[in-house]
């Protein structure tokens, strides 16, 4: 017996849209991400293909963003993502997140604009 792999229903969808679009982008998802911490910043160049993070490393952190999404910075530390592609702007999304992903004891790092990040208390002293 032979089994034949078909593609599911949301990879016909994208291959249609992205025919009739012939190379248009037009935004239908966004994702926004903030940027919390003293000298934390981002910053997008061309023509929103490449992102840099400034996170507190030794080093600038260069993401490359894929071909179906973009990124703005609305200032340094407000970022961004939109695409057609609602799974591949929330992975990129998640992509940059995870390079700093938010702390419970400080609340600093990056984080979705709409995610709440409870807070830890730390150690009491004497």
């Amino acid at each position: 017996m032979i089994w034949i792999r078909r593609r599911s229903y949301s990879t016909v969808t994208f291959i249609s849209e992205r025919k009739k679009r012939k190379g248009k982008m037009e935004a239908k998802f966004f994702r926004f991400l903030k940027i919390v911490g003293v000298g934390y910043k981002a910053r997008a160049e061309e023509a929103g293909r490449f992102l840099y993070l400034k996170l507190g490393y030794s080093h600038e952190v260069e993401l490359a963003v894929p071909p179906a999404v973009r990124v703005f910075c609305f200032k340094n530390n407000v970022v961004c993502c939109t695409g057609i592609d609602k799974d591949r702007v929330h992975q990129f999304a998640a992509t940059v997140r995870s390079c700093k992903p938010p702390e419970v004891y400080k609340g600093k790092g990056i984080m979705y604009i709409d995610e709440v990040v409870k807070k830890k208390v730390g150690k009491k002293s004497k």
